[in-house]
């Protein structure tokens, strides 16, 4: 009995605790709707519940409120809910009546979703008057016009100081040139403003996305020579830059300013190396050095991204970065994480050199407690492997990056943290780490890496690359699974991605998909491309496959057959090859669809195309299966006509293997004659 009771008396307090654990837990989530002071009483309540189950004095501490983020409720509802596969990117998820199909579409579709929000962003900020009233609740400040227009007339600082916030570069510069005829003495912060808004744009009022009437006829456009660079993504800079200009307005207003002081010849020196006056750059710090002034960090940085346009050899590029980081040090400058990723981009371009530098460029980031951010790594990659580089060496670099960072979920830090996982991707696929790729798309697909990937462009090449490793190294049944989870939720495949599948059904033997695949050929908008269409007819005409796969390959055939049919509206999809036409007819012989094929046979001379002679034998191995003399004998004229070396042949099978009549005999007795002694002369 007594054992009973000490039994039932610690089966209470357990069922305490137990009661204990509950109750936080339920604490803890009526907390996130009722103040904490409401709970106060309850919570001791509990508390001396607990103990008394318990039967001990020892005071249990209840963990301390925690402050959940205004996104955290949305947070927590993402989680709960997986992409869908099958359905388009979310931005489509609106208008499924302009749900893309291809990769054309796609661009289409979001360029015009773009277009439209930039034409009701220009109207609502033209016309602010016609759209004062509010509908949203709460208050939604983007939604609301915004204050474009200069409020301030008269000529005065706070007339500048608001055409400086507004971005007005040629209304503040006219604005300081007021206040100056006027006599007016502006501060030296203000002035340094003017200058920092100028050197900024490069004396050129910025560019307003919205506004569709923006003239740009001070922006000088460069177009790069395709002959003379390597293809690669295009930037906004590749395609409009502002370049500065000699003796503008920013150099105007620096040298009238009484007094510069080192924000002053920053924002010269930053100015000057944004819009490519390097060689000025670095003029202007000397005069910097020589006033016996202190360049802060920014200044340093642009310095150093400018250092490898003002030398031409790799150890005078090398040697003046170092230098401007040991002048960092000598000036008591603590460089920040743009200083170091500013160094290793620099260092890109050292050559071979850079391999030992850039490791030791990651050792003082280390040293200083620094974190390296994905630029970082891409810098690091894009020293070590040289985009289209044969070498094979090093390729444990990457290897080492990927254990550093596996699991780490990344905040963007430096504009270039974009340029990581595709350019890493590149790696893995020049070296065919198939390993490697599946820890980078790990590592993508860990927390909000995936918001890094870049634009709508470099995500489909990262995920081009990834899809090309794998039809390259995995197995068919693995690399369907991948084609099925990103397409076309996350990838629009090109053509050469398409052939890169088919090449990977082809290695593993499961050609009889591609009758699937052509329905995704044909929606994903591919059907018009030549190299891809012939070389899935090759693929379904090179072998004999059972009945049933024949069939759906004559199936397929046929309908790839209506791509070369001019329609009502114009001229066909595609035009006939050799390759085609051959192809086409071989699966219509293999599926016993003769007479679909002898229609194929003619479209040689109507699309002055050459069979092959091995087509023309496969083509009498049919007539013999039913004996049809006259078409075994309209073959061979065929054959002449087309002046086929396999012509003799095909006449002397016709004679052994056929029952023919005398006017036969004296029709092919005449092809020998005239394939005999005049072939010279008749084709």
């Amino acid at each position: 009995m007594h054992f009973v009771n000490v039994k039932m008396a610690s089966s209470g307090v357990h069922a305490g605790r137990h009661i204990y654990n509950k109750s936080l837990i339920f604490l803890n989530n009526l907390e996130l709707i009722y103040p904490r002071r409401a709970l106060a009483c309850t919570a001791s309540a509990w508390q001396k519940t607990a103990l008394a189950s318990n039967g001990s004095s020892e005071e249990i501490v209840i963990p301390r409120k925690k402050t959940w983020s205004k996104e955290a409720l949305l947070q927590a509802l993402t989680s709960t809910v997986k992409r869908d596969p099958t359905a388009a990117h979310y931005t489509f998820q609106d208008d499924s009546y302009l749900t893309p199909r291809t990769s054309g579409e796609f661009k289409l579709y979001s360029l015009s979703q773009e277009s439209g929000k930039a034409a009701a962003k220009y109207f609502i900020n033209t016309y602010p008057k016609f759209f004062q009233k509010d509908f949203a609740e709460p208050h939604i400040p983007c939604l609301m016009p915004e204050t474009f227009e200069l409020q301030i007339e008269e000529v005065s600082e706070a007339a500048l100081v608001e055409r400086i916030q507004l971005r007005k570069v040629k209304a503040a510069v006219d604005m300081y040139d007021q206040l100056l005829q006027s006599g007016t003495t502006l501060s030296l912060d203000l002035t340094n403003d003017l200058l920092d808004l100028i050197c900024l744009y490069g004396d050129q009022d910025p560019k307003d996305d919205s506004d569709p009437e923006q003239k740009t006829e001070d922006v000088v456009e460069v177009q790069d020579d395709p002959r003379k660079r390597r293809p690669r993504i295009r930037r906004a800079s590749d395609i409009v830059r502002v370049v500065w200009k000699e003796n503008n307005n920013a150099e105007r207003i620096f040298n009238l300013m009484p007094e510069r002081d080192s924000r002053s010849y920053g924002a010269m020196i930053q100015g000057m190396a944004r819009h490519e006056a390097y060689d000025k750059a670095f003029s202007t710090y000397t005069d910097l050095l020589n006033n016996r002034l202190t360049a802060n960090v920014h200044t340093f940085n642009a310095l150093i991204l400018a250092s490898p346009e003002v030398r031409e050899k790799y150890i005078e590029k090398r040697d003046l970065i170092f230098e401007l980081l040991n002048q960092m040090a000598e000036q008591k400058v603590r460089p920040n994480l743009l200083t170091f990723n500013a160094a290793l981009r620099a260092l890109r371009r050292c050559g071979n050199m850079a391999r030992s530098q850039a490791l030791l460029i990651f050792g003082e980031m280390k040293a200083l407690g620094i974190t390296p951010s994905l630029a970082s790594y891409d810098h690091l990659l894009g020293i070590f492997y040289k985009a289209a580089s044969s070498t094979q060496g090093h390729t444990e670099i990457l290897q080492d990056v990927l254990n550093e960072i596996s699991g780490q979920s990344f905040e963007p830090q430096d504009p270039d943290d974009v340029m990581f996982f595709l350019n890493a991707m590149r790696v893995c696929l020049e070296h065919k780490d198939l390993e490697a790729a599946y820890r980078l798309h790990s590592l993508m697909q860990e927390g909000e890496n995936w918001k890094l990937l870049g634009d709508a462009h470099q995500q489909s090449m990262y995920y081009g690359r990834f899809f090309n490793i794998l039809c390259m190294m995995e197995h068919i049944d693995v690399v369907l699974k991948w084609y099925k989870e990103m397409i076309p939720s996350l990838y629009y495949p090109h053509s050469q991605g398409m052939i890169d599948l088919l090449q990977a059904l082809d290695t593993d033997g499961r050609l009889d998909l591609i009758p699937e695949i052509w329905k995704d050929i044909k929606q994903m908008g591919h059907d018009n491309k030549v190299e891809l269409v012939d070389e899935m007819l090759s693929l379904m005409a090179r072998e004999k496959q059972s009945s049933e796969v024949q069939e759906s390959f004559a199936q397929c055939a046929l309908d790839v057959k209506r791509r070369y049919v001019p329609s009502e509206f114009g001229k066909p999809v595609l035009e006939w090859t050799a390759n085609s036409l051959g192809s086409i007819t071989s699966l219509l012989l293999a599926a016993e669809k003769r007479q679909q094929a002898w229609e194929m046979m003619k479209l040689f001379k109507a699309s002055n195309r050459v069979p092959t002679d091995a087509l023309m034998e496969d083509f009498l191995s049919s007539i013999k299966e039913v004996q049809d003399t006259n078409q075994a004998v309209e073959l061979v004229q065929m054959s002449a006509r087309f002046c086929l070396a396999g012509t003799p042949m095909l006449t002397k099978r016709v004679k052994e293997e056929f029952v023919l009549t005398e006017d036969h005999r004296a029709t092919l007795s005449s092809l020998e004659f005239s394939s005999d002694g005049n072939r010279d002369l008749t084709c």
